[in-house]
């Protein structure tokens, strides 16, 4: 087994897709560029969520910046 840093971010994409897929990533998050390559890359269903003005830290604990609403619509959604 190989530790995650090794496994280049895209080799398993087309496994996760066609599932439904959300990427939330904060706007200020150092890694958005991953999130929206990865969105690129995977096949619909699929939706970018981009919080304004928060950091990816800040989508762990903040509890005014998390997306409670979109996680229950998308999960509702696909879930059924």
């Amino acid at each position: 087994m190989r530790p995650l840093m090794l496994v280049p971010i895209l080799t398993y994409i087309k496994e996760i897709s066609p599932r439904p897929t959300l990427f939330i990533h904060g706007e200020k998050a150092h890694s958005l560029y991953m999130a929206k390559t990865a969105y690129e890359n995977a096949a619909e269903p699929k939706e970018l969520m981009i919080i304004p003005g928060a950091s990816h830290i800040d989508l762990y604990d903040q509890m005014d910046v998390i997306p409670f609403d979109k996680l229950t619509s998308f999960f509702k959604q696909h879930l059924a």
